[in-house]
């Protein structure tokens, strides 16, 4: 058998791989088709062929799973936020259990089954963050969406189901605001262009705004349309004339407002800016938080390594008594500190702005002796390496890791329990762990991110 680019072929799909798409078994070949369902027969294009392996596009579905519905969304498939909105929710919760198991033994050589996945009460309209961007649209006007699949060309759209319920006022007044004061999209290839981003935070029914341009604009109009729907909230400009993929740049213009957003979260009061890391869907962010909590009860103190605006920081140290954070955004470093002023946490909560690699010893050192917990949240990328070794060989009553991404999250739990080590010009190996080192409590997905393949992970450890 020979399939060639364009061909077409029918298959039935056995599992599914790490981004949700259908893997189907040909003789000689392994093609992986988005948008399909396990045991599901369907009709395919060859997109491209490498090897052995197929990257296809569905054509047709054959016979129907049980576990698929209809999407919400009218531009899901074109879109590349969301992957999983043809399965059924029951599906998605164990889809991602599996995926969270399978990385820790394929990656991580860690032999440890995840829980069954916390689900989220509304699995649409839980986004309390929107970044969208703005381009050209064929006329010359305004183009807002999201991009399509591995590319930066923007579906439009007029809603989004992910997303607060404000999201279709919030694209129908940018475009409006465009169009009144002649203002264009951004063009990324020409350089051509106004308005880049429009980014939003919804928490506690107050928002925050900002506003992506290439150079400087005029918002008194938005200002104006923004009031006529919305009385709490507020406005900032962000000019940003980089070729980079960073969405905000350095340069900050406040509009409206004081630039932050204020809310509470289990008592405890909190400010963020536009460039604030806070869990993106509040509902979740509760429960994983209520579980961090219960695993830290009766230790002197916490450690909590990239703290964000630390809020995770502070219920530690009204928990435990006594918690550091280490941050490096300096902008959530300096919102960490007003948390600790507004919630008289003086003396028990303490942020320390900079890289964790640099840090860590630092903070470890004002903790020690103590009985104390270890809290990791890092970006997708994971933890430093050299952060994951150090922990590897730190004293502590408990560990807790938490991830967006299953891969990392293996490889940083395989270094850190030792199944993982150090192999030839930085590699990473697969051994049996030493005794005497960390193991794994628990592995619990929370979907934080429903609709899509992306799943938050909460691991505990302790010490053999």
């Amino acid at each position: 058998m020979t399939v060639e680019k364009n061909s077409v072929s029918e298959g039935v799909v056995s599992s599914l791989g790490t981004g949700g798409e259908g893997v189907i078994r040909l003789e000689g070949y392994t093609a992986f088709v988005p948008f399909c369902l396990k045991g599901e027969r369907v009709r395919f294009k060859a997109l491209k062929v490498t090897g052995g392996v197929i990257y296809g596009k569905l054509q047709t579905v054959l016979s129907f799973s049980p576990e698929r519905v209809q999407p919400q969304c009218p531009v899901f498939g074109k879109c590349g936020g969301c992957s999983l909105q043809h399965m059924s929710y029951p599906a998605q919760l164990e889809f991602k259990r599996e995926l969270v198991s399978n990385a820790l033994k394929k990656i991580g050589g860690i032999d440890a089954e995840a829980e069954s996945t916390v689900p989220c009460a509304s699995p649409y309209r839980y986004r309390n963050k929107l970044a969208m961007p703005l381009g050209a649209d064929t006329s010359g006007g305004l183009c807002a969406g999201f991009y399509a699949p591995l590319s930066h060309r923007i579906v439009p759209v007029d809603d989004c189901p992910i997303q607060s319920e404000r999201t279709a006022e919030i694209i129908s007044i940018v475009k409006k605001y465009a169009s009144i004061c002649k203002l264009k999209g951004y063009d990324e290839r020409a350089r051509t262009g106004d308005l880049r981003r429009v980014a939003v935070r919804n928490l506690g029914g107050k928002l925050i705004i900002a506003l992506v341009a290439a150079r400087p604009v005029n918002t008194d109009v938005l200002c104006n349309l923004l009031s006529e729907k919305f009385e709490d909230y507020t406005l900032l400009l962000n000019i940003n004339d980089s070729q980079a993929n960073a969405i905000f740049s350095d340069n900050w213009r406040i509009c409206r407002g004081d630039g932050l957003f204020y809310a509470e979260e289990s008592g405890v009061k909190f400010s963020a800016g536009a460039n604030t890391f806070v869990q993106v869907n509040d509902q979740m962010r509760s429960k994983l938080y209520a579980a961090i909590l219960k695993e830290a009860e009766g230790v002197e103190a916490a450690v909590d390594l990239y703290s964000g605006g630390g809020l995770l920081t502070a219920m530690l140290a009204k928990k435990c008594g006594k918690a550091y954070g280490v941050e490096l955004v300096k902008e959530a470093s300096e919102r960490a500190d007003a948390l600790c002023k507004d919630n008289d946490l003086s003396g028990k909560m303490f942020n320390i702005c900079g890289k964790t690699e640099e840090k860590l010893g630092e903070v470890l050192s004002k903790t020690e002796g103590l009985n104390r917990v270890i809290v990791c949240d890092p970006p997708r990328k994971g933890m430093e390496r050299s952060v994951a070794f150090r922990l590897k060989e730190c004293r502590a009553q408990k560990l807790l890791l938490v991830s967006c991404d299953p891969a990392t999250l293996a490889r940083d739990l395989g270094i850190i329990t030792g199944a993982l080590g150090e192999g030839e010009i930085g590699s990473l190996k697969k051994q049996t762990p030493a005794d005497g080192g960390w193991r794994v409590i628990s592995v619990t997905p929370f979907d934080m991110f429903p609709q899509t393949r992306h799943v938050e992970t909460l691991a505990v450890l302790s010490r053999n």
